[in-house]
């Protein structure tokens, strides 16, 4: 009893630049936000769907939107945040199947989603963008 009135006193560091997270952590981090930035977006997205289908002087326009050059940076960082989100999704699930927990399995995990979520967006953003 004497031993859990006695609290271990645990050092707390609340620089928060000062903080390095392992690569598993930044891609926790990444994924929220990915899945956040989607859910905001997700309006533009459908206006831009719904444009490009009502007819063909809304098509004009959403092409013309798309065309922009800071559009396509825009579109190419949703490609990304997409792939990213979908391919850290299924790292995720085999975590919550207990296949990869281990800490080099874990690594190795995050380094693989990182490296096919961006490949995955060059090809999709080269095809569809350019």
């Amino acid at each position: 009893m004497a031993e859990m009135a006695v609290k271990k006193r645990r050092p707390k560091n609340l620089d928060l630049p000062t903080i390095r997270l392992p690569l598993p952590g930044i891609l926790s981090i990444i994924h929220r936000i990915s899945g956040a930035a989607l859910f905001l977006l997700l309006p533009f997205l459908l206006w831009l769907l719904q444009s490009s289908l009502a007819s063909p002087e809304t098509y004009a326009d959403a092409r013309a939107v798309v065309s922009h050059p800071l559009a396509k940076i825009v579109l190419l960082g949703l490609i990304w945040f997409y792939m990213h989100h979908f391919c850290a999704g299924i790292r995720y699930l085999l975590l919550d199947l207990h296949k990869g927990i281990e800490l080099e399995a874990a690594r190795l995990s995050s380094k693989i989603v990182f490296a096919v979520s961006i490949a995955l967006t060059l090809i999709i953003g080269a095809k569809v963008l350019w």
